[in-house]
């Protein structure tokens, strides 16, 4: 059924992206898939924003957030699925669809805010932003209550 599942990880937010792991980790095991972690980044590469920032920053950030997202992996992911972690840098509806794309991804789990309607109509969701522009399936996982 799916070959390559993407799972973008909001590490910032605890318990936020365990539910979406958790239902893209059964549907891995159902079809024999791997499993892909992102994690995207602000995109402090911007000129404006990159003065403000060591040159080393950037690296030593994407280094820290890489081993967040092994240990958030590990605690949830068994020994035998196959998974890899992302790290990237830009706006992140964009970014998780572009790697959804190289990765050959055909479906994306994700988690959804809780939001109000002027939140989003204010503010626009991410979960919602991927749904109306992928080009493959995504699966939003809603928050708890």
């Amino acid at each position: 059924m799916y070959k390559q599942i993407l799972v973008p990880v909001d590490l910032n937010e605890k318990g936020f992206s365990d539910k979406a792991l958790k239902a893209a980790i059964w549907h891995a095991k159902q079809s024999n898939a791997q499993l892909h972690l992102l994690n995207v980044l602000p995109g402090v590469h911007m000129s404006m924003v990159a003065t403000y920032f060591p040159l080393d920053a950037m690296k030593d950030m994407k280094k820290d957030v890489e081993a967040q997202l092994r240990s958030f992996a590990d605690n949830f992911i068994d020994p035998e699925l196959v998974y890899h972690v992302h790290i990237a840098e830009g706006k992140p509806y964009t970014t998780i669809i572009d790697y959804a794309e190289k990765l050959g991804a055909d479906l994306i789990v994700m988690p959804s805010h809780k939001r109000s309607k002027i939140d989003n109509v204010v503010l626009g969701s991410v979960a919602t932003k991927v749904v109306h522009n992928s080009p493959v399936n995504v699966l939003v996982i809603k928050p708890q209550g």
